[in-house]
């Protein structure tokens, strides 16, 4: 690995090191006021704030696996592992969503006394203020380095951010009202939110796993940079395109006047590849060099005629 890909693994383990480390410092934090003042409410973002420790540490793992060269076992890579943890991720945050709306349920059939929202209020606008300093940093990064695990990370936090900012909101309506009945309808509201992050995360992470090929947006980057050196080939076809963590796979068939030497289709080849890999770093570039049928005629290097 040279330097730069060095720097660029470096910073990542960075930023999800800081992950760890404040969500750890807010479950702390989150239990002891929720258990102290008896709210419902700030208890249960205490175990979503759990669980957003248990997923950094997964995207903390992720990407330091996914660095690894490809060896004898694993050619293509290990960018799939960001994927996987992704997946993890969320179903972790729709089995905490589910915890919280059961826990919500049974206060609210069994009543209860308005929690003390003096410290709640302050763990919640502490919370939802490290949340979204720290999601912002690991989304810089996620986009810099187009990682899928420190992305699937930083949307998990700004979702904390929401859910906190929601708590707090209900815990001071709590406290100006005394309607104890408030805490655990914001706990579900809370889950609600939860729930819906959970779905857009797997969505995320779980369909690259399938092969699913790039955005339209990306294939159409890829489209242009083959149409620059149109004037060099017959045809294209056959492209296909897939991301596995970080890392993009590109394959195509290109078609070339059947008078075009080895050695000047090779170099095509070779140019057109490089300047995908201008707009993708970490992507893989295979080319098929084909020569053109009869249909193509008496075509020269560069003439249209046979075109398809």
């Amino acid at each position: 690995m040279d330097k730069k890909g060095k720097g660029i693994v470096d910073e990542r383990l960075r930023v999800a090191k800081l992950s760890v480390f404040s969500n750890l410092l807010l479950v702390i934090g989150k239990l002891a006021v929720g258990w102290l003042i008896g709210s419902v409410s700030v208890i249960s973002e205490g175990i979503h704030s759990g669980l957003d420790l248990v997923a950094a540490l997964i995207a903390f793992f992720s990407v330091r696996e996914a660095s690894r060269p490809a060896d004898d076992s694993h050619q293509f890579g290990h960018g799939k592992i960001e994927n996987v943890a992704g997946t993890i991720e969320a179903l972790l945050i729709f089995l905490a969503a589910i915890w919280i709306i059961y826990e919500a349920v049974e206060k609210l059939s069994h009543g209860g006394m308005a929690p003390e929202a003096g410290w709640g209020v302050l763990i919640m606008a502490i919370s939802a203020g490290v949340n979204f300093y720290v999601s912002s940093r690991l989304m810089a990064v996620a986009r810099k380095t187009d990682s899928v695990a420190l992305e699937a990370d930083a949307l998990h936090l700004r979702t904390d951010v929401y859910t906190s900012l929601g708590v707090l909101v209900g815990l001071i309506l709590l406290k100006l009202t005394g309607w104890w009945i408030l805490d655990p309808l914001v706990a579900i509201g809370v889950a609600l939110l939860i729930v819906k992050a959970s779905w857009d995360l797997l969505q995320e992470a779980f369909m690259p796993l399938l092969d699913q090929r790039l955005p339209e947006e990306e294939e159409s980057q890829i489209q242009e940079r083959i149409q620059r050196h149109a004037e060099k080939y017959v045809n294209v076809h056959a492209i296909r395109t897939r991301r596995s963590g970080a890392e993009r796979h590109i394959d195509m068939h290109m078609v070339f006047c059947k008078r075009t030497s080895i050695q000047e289709t090779h170099e095509i080849s070779d140019r057109v590849e490089a300047e995908i890999q201008e707009i993708f770093p970490k992507s893989t570039v295979l080319v098929h060099q084909e020569p053109c049928d009869e249909r193509c005629g008496e075509c020269q290097f560069g003439h249209k005629e046979g075109r398809q």
